[in-house]
């Protein structure tokens, strides 16, 4: 009971300082409005309140050092999401006739039907229309300050070489989260951001590899746990690039995935799926701008990137013959670039070696191959993936089972857990050799393989 009273006295405390933001900020728009258009002169200072800052800091909840300038802008940018109508308002006081005022800046957008601040909108309430300040102000927004440097806070692009300023804030959706609900939720697979938080109930046991690809695995594992060291070594440090890529190759179902899931959930590191098959999109340079906000996220908050269908994009490219050969060799480009450029962990999944150019394959750390198991492997997955506490019949040979069907992890799964269902559906469940057969048989049939027992 104790708990849940602090809970609602924090965010009692959270909602007055919402409100208080609001209506300070509010006052600071609609005074700034009204000095340009008297032309009378406006000092930000003095809306430099300890009562404002202090709201401020207790909605924002920043880490770095932001000067109250800085704080002003993140909090332009959040303010539609607190107060969807807060800039009608602020327009009706400032024009009661009507009309715009361009300096402002603003949008509309697709479904939001209200004011949406952009980066004109955050240089007025700044610097009005003083052109020097402005400058001074838009540089808040170079690749080197604060907004970018901790993610915070970007310019959209914008059309038609329009003005770069009048592109929209976008917050960054996790700190935004955090702001609202209290706490960063993991982000929904959308057309924005096009990838998928892999898991897995699994553990390393579970996994059966060649042992080759095993011994390989660990080269990733020693890179998790030792790279920053080697980077931190004064001379040797610099002559490498953070960030350690590599190529999973074989057969669907060999283990590939489970592999990522498996290294992060050993480690302690959210991995991210994108399937890259899904992601071209028509629209051209959409591609690039969808794949941009994920390799973002996954830098600041330190993912693994886990590339599935690779060969989608990253296979032989393409003589031009066309605007569209032009435009998808572009985003190979891009990408390619990009890889090369991410500091964390990246995993690119294919199902086979050649696939991949060539070119492309010199920028891997570790190219490892997923071979289809062989008897052992094979042998082991069959005896490891008997429900436990389900009999099984004694006509069942696992070692002729393995020795006799060359299929895949996934595969063995499948007819494991069709053999189950089928036991169950009777009055004493037994695992039966016939249902065994009839899962390989239906596996087989998939790939338009011959059955024999």
């Amino acid at each position: 009971m104790e708990g849940i009273k602090n809970t609602l006295k924090v965010v009692s405390k959270h909602r007055d300082e919402l409100a208080l933001g609001i209506d300070a900020m509010g006052k600071l728009i609609v005074d700034r409005l009204a000095a340009e258009q008297a032309q009378t002169k406006f000092l930000l200072e003095t809306y430099k309140t300890r009562e404002f800052t202090e709201a401020l800091d207790g909605i924002l909840q920043l880490e770095g050092n932001f000067s109250f300038e800085e704080k002003l802008v993140l909090f332009l940018a959040i303010t539609p999401y607190i107060r969807p109508g807060f800039f009608e308002d602020i327009m009706a006081q400032a024009l009661p006739q009507g009309g715009e005022f361009i300096a402002f800046g603003g949008i509309k957008g697709q479904q939001h039907r209200g004011i949406l601040p952009t980066g004109d909108t955050a240089l007025f309430v700044l610097a009005g229309l003083d052109i020097r300040a402005r400058l001074t102000y838009q540089k808040l927004f170079n690749s080197d300050g604060l907004f970018a440097t901790y993610g915070l806070l970007q310019v959209d692009g914008t059309p038609h070489a329009e003005p770069t300023m009048s592109g929209r804030l976008v917050p960054d959706p996790d700190w935004l989260e955090k702001i609202l609900l209290g706490k960063e939720a993991a982000p929904v697979y959308s057309v924005e951001f096009p990838a998928r938080k892999i898991t897995t109930a699994m553990e390393w046991d579970d996994l059966v590899l060649h042992p080759q690809t095993s011994e390989n695995i660990n080269d990733i594992q020693l890179w998790v746990a030792h790279h920053q060291k080697v980077l931190d070594d004064p001379t040797f440090g610099r002559r490498i690039k953070p960030g350690y890529r590599v190529l999973f190759y074989g057969k669907a179902g060999t283990g590939k995935t489970l592999t990522a899931s498996l290294l992060g959930k050993k480690f302690g590191i959210p991995v991210y799926r994108i399937d890259l098959s899904q992601v071209v999109s028509k629209y051209i340079g959409e591609t690039e701008k969808h794949i941009e906000l994920v390799f973002n996220r996954a830098e600041r908050k330190n993912w693994i990137l886990f590339f599935d269908e690779a060969d989608a994009l990253f296979g032989k490219r393409t003589n031009v013959q066309s605007s569209n050969d032009k435009f998808a060799n572009q985003e190979v480009s891009y990408l390619l670039q990009r890889i090369e450029d991410f500091q964390g962990l990246l995993i690119l999944a294919s199902n086979f070696k050649n696939n991949i150019d060539d070119a492309f394959l010199r920028r891997f750390h570790n190219v490892i191959h997923f071979p289809i198991p062989g008897v052992m492997e094979r042998y082991k997955l069959w005896t490891q993936s008997v429900p436990s506490g389900m009999n099984v019949e004694d006509a069942i040979d696992w070692m002729h089972i393995a020795e006799k069907y060359a299929v895949t992890g996934a595969e063995i799964v499948n007819v494991m857990y069709y053999s189950a269902l089928k036991a169950h559906s009777r009055k004493n469940p037994v695992l039966l050799k016939a249902d065994i057969y009839e899962g390989i048989k239906k596996e087989l049939k998939k790939q338009d393989k011959t059955f024999s027992y």
